[in-house]
């Protein structure tokens, strides 16, 4: 399943927000350095949708605001 993520970094807590079927907003605590703000996001996605966190992949947008993921 791949679905579209709008990152939020530098957030003062962690959320995960359904805006429809395939599009989520994803707010974390930790800046978009070295990747910190990415592993983040895949951890919060992970743990939203109850499985592990190396079952998700940024497909695109690797230093976007708006990412493509996808979990297995």
């Amino acid at each position: 399943m791949r679905i579209s993520v709008k990152a939020k970094t530098n957030a003062k807590k962690e959320s995960v927000e359904k805006v429809s079927e395939q599009e989520f907003v994803v707010s974390v605590k930790e800046p978009p350095i070295e990747g910190r703000a990415n592993w983040a996001i895949c951890r919060a996605l992970a743990e939203h949708f109850g499985i592990s966190p190396s079952r998700v992949n940024i497909i695109s947008g690797q230093s976007s605001k708006n990412k493509i993921i996808e979990i297995k």
